[in-house]
């Protein structure tokens, strides 16, 4: 089993980034696809990013396309949210997650598909 605890959340202005991160231990990190996931108050949790075992392929939500980044480093077992001009509908609880199956690319965007959840980090964009 992999343990994942999230950080680098917290209150940005609008336009501003942030950067969240990922630290993984109890597993081998590179067998897992990992994934960000977030959800707001109200409403249902929605992917916003995945990687791959190598990073070398990633997907991201709609509504984050050409704005957030993710990485990971195998070597420090992390993976990174980069986030970029921060909007008040990116305000949500993100989290990290590993999924332990193999799957169709496209299934990696389904939060059921994932069995190992970090706690959440709360990001707030205000102005």
């Amino acid at each position: 089993q992999v343990q994942l605890v999230e950080s680098g959340g917290g209150l940005v202005q609008i336009g501003g980034s942030l950067r969240l991160s990922c630290a993984a231990s109890g597993g081998t990190f590179s067998s897992y696809v990992v994934g960000w996931f977030r959800q707001a108050p109200g409403k249902e949790r929605e992917v916003v990013g995945v990687a791959n075992y190598n990073g070398g392929r990633t997907y991201y939500g709609d509504s984050v396309k050409g704005r957030f980044n993710i990485s990971r480093d195998n070597a420090k077992n992390t993976v990174s949210l980069q986030m970029n001009a921060l909007k008040p509908e990116d305000t949500a609880v993100y989290y990290c997650a590993a999924a332990a199956g193999t799957f169709r690319w496209s299934d990696y965007a389904i939060g059921e598909r994932y069995a190992y959840w970090g706690q959440g980090t709360q990001v707030t964009v205000s102005s």
